[in-house]
């Protein structure tokens, strides 16, 4: 443990340990729209794909690429106010709209948003950064790019657009975003902040994007860069139930942790344990694992490994990656994971108790993971 800071259990109350409910799920994924279509693709193991979007002049490095098909923005949500919009919250404002319509009544005004990202829009901020310089003088910028350069536009425009009056925020985690927002979602529920929570993640595909990815070396050669954008509907489970809301899964832990250098391995491994241990979870009940590591040199390798010490030495007999249908989706990874996993199970069908871990590690050394589970009866 001395090379890995990833902290040792606490005493926690029972609102600590009182289970979070996913009572819906909206996904945009290169796999289509809706969870049922991840679903598929993840079943199958079949690549989501379209056309990325790449704008006059624009080139695209010599990679695969995986794109949302059929974003058709003003038949989802409506045509008014989205003509500036960025696709990063296009993406954000469709996948929260796809969660909101699944749920059998509509959601009050106490529910918050909490929304996972890198920089927020980096097609945005690094065209109104050109218009800048390309100018002739830096006031003569088009003043309607300017919101979408502002990290939190999406979570913005999603509490505004829906009347959403709870606690909005918006967390730049990059991969380790997935189990940072439940993190915060978990605490600000427990806190009061919101009655339930639109939790999420959204990342863009775009030449910069794709670029910076190819550039770095940090993705296989046959990786793909994608896009997407998942949101899940959390609640404390008891007002779920008692409010008759269909529970997809509940939310047992999310820890994260960071491991020095050298030691990524050893630091994921002690957090999934650490993750297991405040679920009341053992190593030989997790039956599943989403892992968000494919594709990454190294990482990949070392994620594995982590995962097979954690459970004392085995693979559980259902592992996913989930990246392999919709690309390094970055920022939005950890959510589609999990989106990925109900999907699948959606597929599979009710019958079987399940409990899952759904692992996050990024080369700065922060390791995460969260623990999931539904009953065989699940909702």
């Amino acid at each position: 443990m001395s090379t890995a800071t990833v902290g040792t259990p606490t005493t926690r109350t029972a609102a600590d340990l009182a289970p979070l409910a996913i009572t819906a799920v909206g996904a945009v994924t290169p796999a289509g729209l809706g969870l049922e279509a991840l679903g598929r693709a993840v079943a199958a193991g079949l690549p989501g794909h379209a056309e990325p979007p790449v704008q006059e002049g624009e080139t695209l490095p010599p990679r695969p690429a995986r794109a949302v098909p059929d974003l058709k923005v003003a038949e989802l949500i409506g045509r008014k106010g989205t003509r500036h919009l960025d696709r990063t919250t296009k993406l954000g404002l469709v996948a929260c709209r796809l969660a909101l319509d699944s749920l059998p009544s509509p959601v009050g005004s106490g529910t918050g948003v909490v929304l996972g990202t890198s920089t927020g829009s980096i097609r945005s901020s690094s065209e109104y950064s050109l218009e800048t310089l390309r100018q002739e003088r830096p006031y003569l910028v088009n003043p309607s790019l300017f919101p979408n350069t502002v990290m939190n536009c999406a979570a913005g425009q999603i509490a505004i657009r829906h009347g959403l009056k709870g606690v909005n925020a918006t967390l730049a985690g990059g991969h380790l975003a997935g189990v940072q927002v439940l993190r915060y979602a978990r605490n600000a529920l427990r806190q009061g902040h919101a009655d339930r929570l639109l939790v999420g993640g959204v990342e863009e595909f775009c030449a910069q994007s794709a670029w910076g990815w190819h550039q770095s070396g940090s993705l296989t050669a046959d990786a793909a860069v994608g896009e997407g954008a998942a949101v899940l509907v959390v609640e404390p489970e008891e007002a779920a139930r008692a409010a008759g809301r269909r529970v997809l899964a509940r939310v047992l832990a999310c820890e994260t942790g960071y491991a020095a250098r050298g030691s990524l391995t050893q630091g994921l491994a002690s957090v999934i344990g650490l993750a297991l241990e405040r679920s009341g979870r053992t190593p030989a009940e997790v039956t599943s694992a989403s892992l968000g590591s494919t594709g990454h040199v190294g990482l990949d390798r070392i994620e594995e490994r982590a995962l097979h010490s954690a459970l004392g030495g085995r693979l559980p007999d259902q592992v996913i990656r989930v990246k392999e249908s919709v690309g390094e989706c970055f920022s939005a990874g950890g959510v589609l994971q999990i989106a990925g996993l109900l999907g699948l199970w959606q597929q599979e069908g009710a019958g079987t108790a399940r409990t899952s871990v759904v692992t996050a590690v990024s080369r700065d050394g922060q390791v995460g993971c969260v623990v999931l589970d539904t009953d065989a009866l699940a909702g």
